[in-house]
Formats: structure tokens, C-alpha cells, sequence
């Protein structure tokens, strides 16, 4: 008994499971001017809270974006931004706000809708993904190829 009064406290976890990806990413923005993005990724979390990852062609890290409620803060170049969410932060970084949550859940293989975007999930058994924002403009196309 008194050796279980000095055994550290148990660590509370979420019940939430927390998702991993890895793999490739292409976002094609058509803002004036065009702006075009491809990078390896590492996403972790979940929509309320997570981290994405991006890496250059030789693997470091060329950007890290964090997210929970009411917070959204992006790592690059040494340079540290904080934002109100993650769709103010994406719309800074891209022009464009990108579907977090609902990116969460077509990774997962569910055809959920959202205003303005087309999804393609035929192919995600292989891997790959294809969401397009036809509006509000710009429009934006979203390719990502997972690692197997």
C-alpha cells in the first residue's frame, strides 16, 4: 500500500485518437499571381489540434504549422507567426483558407461536402487524393500522394 502512494500519477490521455499521414502534397493556387506549393508532409492530430509538417527536396524542415482552439502558429526560416486559426493562417501563407477538418476526414476515406470544393477519394486506396475549390476565387487545386 504505501509503495502505491509513491508510484507517479497516471497520465491522462486523449480519447480521442490521434491520425498520422506522410507523404507528398501539390497545391496549385490561381491568386494573382499564381502561386504553386509541393513539399513532403507529416500531418498529426486532429482538426481541433495537431501539427503539419513540411520538408524541402533534402528533408529538412522548410515549415511547421500547429494548431488548437483559438491558435494557429507557423514556423519558418527562424521566423515565428501566431494566428487566430488555421484558416487565417493558410489564407496568409496561400491566399486561400484550406478545409483542415474536412481534410482530416477525406484522409480517412469519408466523403464529407463543404461549399465550394469537389473531392475525389476513388483513388485513396492507392494513396492519392484530389480536392479542388471551384469558389469562392481563387480557386485551388489539392493533390496529396500518401506514403504506403
Amino acid at each position: 500500500m504505501l509503495l502505491g502512494a509513491c508510484a507517479p500519477p497516471r497520465r491522462q490521455t486523449s480519447s480521442v485518437p490521434q491520425a498520422a499521414w506522410y507523404g507528398r502534397l501539390a497545391m496549385k493556387v490561381d491568386s494573382l499571381p499564381p502561386q504553386s506549393f509541393h513539399a513532403s508532409f507529416e500531418l498529426l492530430g486532429q482538426p481541433e489540434a495537431g501539427t503539419l509538417r513540411l520538408f524541402t527536396p533534402l528533408g529538412g524542415t522548410a515549415a511547421e504549422l500547429r494548431w488548437q482552439p483559438g491558435l494557429a502558429v507557423l514556423q519558418s526560416a527562424g521566423e515565428i507567426r501566431n494566428y487566430a486559426s488555421m484558416d487565417e493562417l493558410t489564407l496568409a501563407l496561400t491566399g486561400a483558407a484550406l478545409p483542415l477538418a474536412a481534410l482530416f476526414h477525406w484522409l480517412q476515406g469519408e466523403q464529407v461536402t463543404l461549399a465550394g470544393w469537389q473531392v475525389d477519394l476513388t483513388q485513396l486506396d492507392q494513396g492519392r487524393l484530389h480536392a479542388q475549390r471551384l469558389e469562392p476565387t481563387p480557386t485551388v487545386d489539392l493533390r496529396v500522394l500518401l506514403e504506403r
